[in-house]
């Protein structure tokens, strides 16, 4: 019998009231929620999810972009069940375990050139916390008192902690914590559509490039490391950078000596079309923070990598006090890092990066007639990050009125046609699982853009 075979009504009625009346869901009003008769997941199988009515639906966002090789793998099943006939948990506070050893060496292995330091946590927003935290620690531990800034970009999305709300961008989610938060420098982000400079991306002279060099010149002094989502920002609404604009930031902090963190939580582990987004242009940062795809949508696991330049400042004789003082209860959990040994494993044994070449390119092909849609603005793309831009007005790039919800209306038309996707605002998002076919693929486009056009024409009239 299947799990959700076994719920009575009256239980799964119980499962509902409590969803909605005492669980409190991330970025969710739950005014709204409590009307919405939304799915509660019972199980999943391939890239398929199931409710506990039974019903199936395609994972369009890889269960908010974490999951790799589709559910119920069997490879990572029985990696964590071997390492739960063993340990659960044991800490890396003064000991070690075995599996957080033997990531830290594959880790290390597939980064890019220099990154040779591994400290873990728990998730991407801890992640960063901790590349901020060594950024600043490390000029501090070497006397250069004045070098305690952080350059961030307009659209910036980091995580939740405050440190990461700091040097985060979107006023929608860090406007109202401005005052409790670490202040950053921050430089207008390069989105094209809605050009900070009204240019057009084919006839425009960089200015984007050029107000990046101008806040270096202005501010290396006092700047300890600058912080990017490295090719495309993902919650800003899947806005990729223009071409060369990475290795043209690595070239600013290497001229004024000022430490690049890229935050490749969401681009990491194949996301863009490669294993790492900084891969794109040969770049190899100082920081580079990575999660969600780490244990293949299994398990909370975050990684810090870093270079030995950072590592050589904190390491000293104890009463120097240049120790890194941060930890957390789980940090190299032996069950995470487990499924984390095991999902890359899968992606050297199924070939997933080479595979994923022609879906991409199929991907691309189907997005193509997404422009001919009236309320279509824009569709941004690197490999399997995709935003599609609904507007009110295509000529004026007018955008609907929040109370509108009209992107959320398209995720619950598709919801209704057997597709789980979220969106950003009104950024239709698709970031399906690495793992899903290219008849899977058709299907999650075919819905999408019929979801579209119900909606939206339905405004129109």
């Amino acid at each position: 019998m299947n799990p959700w075979e076994k719920l009575t009504e009256e239980e799964k009625e119980r499962l509902r009231y409590v969803d909605t009346h005492i669980l409190w869901h991330p970025f969710t009003q739950m005014k709204e929620y409590e009307t919405e008769n939304a799915p509660i997941i019972i199980a999943g199988e391939g890239n398929y999810l199931i409710d506990i009515d039974g019903n199936r639906y395609l994972d369009g966002v890889a269960s908010l972009w974490v999951n790799i090789h589709g559910h119920r793998v069997k490879e990572i099943d029985e990696a964590i069940r071997e390492q739960l006939n063993l340990i659960a948990h044991s800490t890396l506070l003064g000991i070690g375990n075995v599996p957080s050893i033997r990531l830290a060496e594959k880790l290390v292995q597939i980064a890019p050139k220099g990154l040779t330091k591994v400290f873990y946590s728990d998730n991407g927003s801890t992640g960063v916390e901790i590349a901020l935290k060594m950024a600043y620690q490390f000029w501090q531990n070497q006397g250069i008192k004045e070098k305690r800034a952080f350059l961030s970009f307009y659209n910036a999305y980091h995580g939740d902690t405050l440190g990461a709300v700091g040097v985060g961008g979107i006023s929608l989610f860090h406007q109202i914590y401005r005052d409790i938060v670490i202040k950053s420098v921050k430089v207008p982000s390069a989105y094209c559509y809605r050009c900070f400079w009204n240019k057009e991306p084919k006839s425009c002279d960089k200015e984007c490039f050029s107000a990046l060099e101008e806040a270096f010149k202005k501010h290396a002094s006092e700047l300890s490391a600058v912080i990017i989502e490295p090719i495309i920002q993902g919650a800003a609404g899947m806005i990729p950078w223009p071409e060369g604009y990475l290795k043209f930031l690595r070239g600013l902090c290497n001229e004024y000596d000022v430490l690049l963190i890229c935050d490749e939580v969401a681009t990491g582990f194949g996301r863009t079309g490669k294993m790492f987004a900084c891969e794109h242009e040969g770049v190899s940062p100082d920081f580079m923070v990575l999660s969600k795809g780490i244990t293949g949508g299994y398990l909370p696991l975050a990684a810090t990598l870093t270079t030995d330049r950072v590592y050589q400042a904190f390491y000293d004789d104890y009463e120097k006090l240049k120790t890194f003082y941060h930890g957390h209860s789980y940090t190299g959990n032996p069950l995470a890092c487990s499924a984390a040994i095991a999902n890359l494993e899968l992606f050297e044994k199924n070939k997933v990066i080479e595979k994923m070449q022609p879906k991409i390119k199929k991907l691309s092909q189907l997005l193509q007639r997404f422009w001919d849609l009236p309320w279509v603005g824009d569709v941004r793309q690197r490999g399997f990050m995709v935003g599609i831009e609904l507007v009110k007005d295509k000529k004026t790039k007018e955008p609907y009125p929040l109370k509108l919800r009209v992107g959320h209306r398209v995720i619950r038309s598709a919801r209704k046609k057997g597709v789980i996707i979220r969106p950003l605002g009104d950024v239709i998002v698709l970031m399906p699982p690495l793992s899903i076919t290219e008849d899977e693929l058709e299907m999650l486009c075919d819905v999408v853009y019929q979801s579209i056009e119900e909606v939206c024409s339905g405004i129109d009239s």
